[in-house]
């Protein structure tokens, strides 16, 4: 498993996915449900 090397070093949205991709780049995708919560 990996171990973290900086905090907070993205800014990141609500609404989006933040993933580390093969060559190590930080990647941006939108989630299907945009972040927010389910309705009862």
């Amino acid at each position: 498993m990996g171990s973290v090397l900086l905090r907070n070093a993205v800014k990141r949205k609500p609404g989006y996915l933040y993933y580390v991709d093969g060559k190590g780049n930080v990647c941006v995708a939108k989630m299907a449900r945009g972040g927010r919560k389910k309705r009862r």
